[in-house]
C-alpha cells in the first residue's frame, strides 16, 4: 500500500522540498581552502612560533645587553620579517610537495573525490594556500611581530631615562609595513608562482619520495648542461627566479632590504617578461596537476 501525498504538483512547497541546494564556486573554494587550513595546521604555526623565538631572542637581548642600557636600540625589524617569511616560504615548499601526494597516500583522495567538488577546484584550493594564504598571514605575524618589538623598545629607553622621540625619527612603521605588504604580495606571491606549481606537481604525480623528485630533475639538468655544453643557463634561471627580479636603481644596490622593496616600482615588476613568462608556466603546471589528480589512482 502506498501513501498519496498531499503536495499539489508544481506548487511551492513541492519546489522546496525537491530543488537541491546550489553550492556556488567561490563557496566550495571558501571551504576548500578551510579544509586544507584544518589538516594542515603547520600553515599558520610554524611562523606563529618563528614570531615567538624571535621575540624572546630580542626581549633576552634588551634585558642583558649593556649597550641597549645606555644607547639608542638597534631594533632588527627588517631581521625579523625576513625570518617570518623565510619561515613562511619553507612551510609553502613543504606543504605543495605533500598537498597532492599525502592524500593518495593516506587513500582519503576517494572520499574527497566523492564530494561535489571538482579536481580543479581541489588544485586551485591548494594553490592558494603558498600563493596567497601563507604571505598574507606571514605579513599580519610580521607585523604583529614588529609592533610588540616596538612597544618593548620604547618600554626599555623609557626605563633607561632616553628619549622614545629618537626611536620614532629612525623609522616610519605603516611606511615599513605597507613596503612588506608589497614585497610579500608580489615576490612571495606571484614571483614564486611557478616554483608552486612545480611542487604540485610533483606532488600528485610521485610514487615515493615527492622531495627527491622535485629537487633531482633540476640538479640533473644543470649537470648534464655543465658537462655537456660549460654553461650554467639553468642554473641562473633559478637564481633569478629564487632570488627575485632586481631593481635597477641605484637604491636597490645600498645593501637595506626595505630599501630594495620600495625600489621596485609597480611599473616595473608587472612589466618584467620574467613574471608574465613564470605565470604562465604556473597555469601550465596548475593544468597538469589537475589532470594528474583526476587519473592518478590511490597508493
Amino acid at each position: 500500500m502506498s501513501t498519496s501525498s498531499n503536495t499539489v504538483p508544481g506548487s511551492p512547497i513541492e519546489s522546496q522540498v525537491t530543488a537541491p541546494a546550489v553550492i556556488t564556486a567561490s563557496r566550495r573554494m571558501y571551504w576548500s581552502v578551510r579544509r586544507e587550513l584544518w589538516e594542515h595546521r603547520s600553515i599558520y604555526i610554524a611562523p606563529l612560533a618563528a614570531a615567538a623565538v624571535f621575540l624572546l631572542a630580542f626581549l633576552t637581548g634588551l634585558t642583558i645587553s649593556p649597550v641597549h642600557r645606555h644607547e639608542p636600540l638597534d631594533m632588527p625589524y627588517e631581521f625579523a620579517a625576513a625570518v617570518i617569511m623565510g619561515t613562511g616560504f619553507i612551510v609553502g615548499i613543504f606543504y605543495s610537495l605533500e598537498a597532492l601526494y599525502g592524500e593518495r597516500r593516506d587513500r582519503s583522495i576517494l572520499f574527497w573525490k566523492s564530494l561535489p567538488v571538482s579536481d580543479l577546484n581541489s588544485v586551485l584550493a591548494k594553490f592558494a594556500i603558498p600563493l596567497v594564504i601563507l604571505p598574507l598571514l606571514s605579513f599580519t605575524i610580521a607585523v604583529v611581530t614588529q609592533f610588540v618589538m616596538l612597544l618593548l623598545s620604547s618600554a626599555f629607553q623609557l626605563g633607561s631615562g632616553l628619549s622614545v622621540g629618537t626611536l620614532g625619527a629612525r623609522m616610519s612603521f605603516f611606511h615599513m609595513s605597507l613596503m612588506l605588504l608589497y614585497h610579500i604580495l608580489t615576490v612571495h606571491g606571484l614571483w614564486y608562482a611557478p616554483i608552486y606549481g612545480w611542487l604540485l606537481v610533483v606532488s600528485a604525480w610521485a610514487p615515493r619520495a615527492p622531495f627527491i623528485w622535485a629537487f633531482l630533475p633540476p640538479f640533473v639538468i644543470w649537470g648534464v648542461e655543465k658537462i655537456a655544453f660549460r654553461t650554467s643557463h639553468f642554473l641562473r634561471m633559478l637564481q633569478y627566479r629564487l632570488m627575485g627580479p632586481e631593481p635597477s636603481t641605484t637604491t636597490a644596490r645600498s645593501g637595506n632590504l626595505m630599501e630594495m622593496m620600495s625600489a621596485l616600482t609597480p611599473v616595473q615588476f608587472f612589466s618584467t617578461p620574467g613574471l608574465w613568462g613564470g605565470l604562465a608556466v604556473a597555469a601550465i603546471f596548475l593544468a597538469t596537476a589537475v589532470r594528474l589528480r583526476r587519473n592518478r589512482e590511490p597508493m
